[in-house]
């Protein structure tokens, strides 16, 4: 741990990226209506969390075959993404304030699923699960601001708090008690989205489902169904 970082690591994980295009002026307005006036930055760090978590509504249905799906300005626009597009905007957000923020991925075991989403991946493994981490109080933390606070409701789980100090990975269970998700294996943090790589990835890891017809489909009204 350290309380700072250098200077060239530092503008590493402020300054705009590709996918993490905090420059962009949809994010930058995002971000800064997000925040409230004189909050310090463990407070803008939660803030930003939630305004991502609830603002965007998570959709696993997106085609991981287009770059936008991992570029944090188009998610914004959309208003909808994964698990990446969701921990890229998070990331760009934190940079627009200053705060440093890079995007990190694992796989993770998802217990509480929908049937449909599952029977279309044909597995419960998430591979390259996208979080964000974000530099505070002189320590990385994580956050995953994946899923919104509605679709939490539909399965049956609270939303995955942040308070800008605390890690907030994911849900150890569900409102029941069960295993909710766990995190597998650990592939290390990035300063922007390798979207080339990760396109190639998913259409390794589900091939079925890339070739399946995803419009239309919505996680929360099979939650709701099932």
């Amino acid at each position: 741990m350290t309380s700072t970082l250098p200077d060239t690591i530092n503008r590493l994980y402020t300054d705009p990226a590709e996918y993490i295009d905090s420059d962009h002026p949809a994010v930058e307005a995002f971000a800064r209506a997000a925040v409230p006036a004189g909050a310090g930055v463990r407070d803008k760090a939660s803030a930003l969390y939630t305004a991502v978590r609830d603002g965007i509504r998570y959709n696993p249905y997106v085609s991981t075959r287009d770059a936008e799906s991992f570029r944090a300005s188009s998610v914004l626009a959309a208003g909808n993404g994964y698990c990446v597009g969701k921990a890229a905007l998070y990331a760009a957000a934190c940079r627009v304030h200053g705060i440093p923020a890079r995007v990190g991925f694992a796989d993770v075991r998802n217990h509480l699923t929908t049937e449909k989403l599952r029977q279309s991946m044909g597995t419960d493994m998430f591979t390259w699960h996208g979080f964000t981490e974000v530099f505070v109080d002189g320590a990385w933390r994580k956050a995953t601001p994946t899923f919104n606070d509605t679709l939490c409701a539909k399965l049956g789980v609270k939303p995955l708090d942040f308070d800008g100090h605390t890690d907030a990975l994911l849900h150890s269970f569900d409102g029941a008690g069960r295993t909710y998700m766990q995190y597998v294996n650990d592939h290390g943090t990035y300063h922007d989205v390798p979207a080339k790589f990760l396109m190639r990835e998913m259409a390794r890891d589900y091939a079925h489902m890339q070739g399946e017809d995803l419009s239309g489909r919505d996680m929360e009204r099979e939650a709701a169904e099932q």
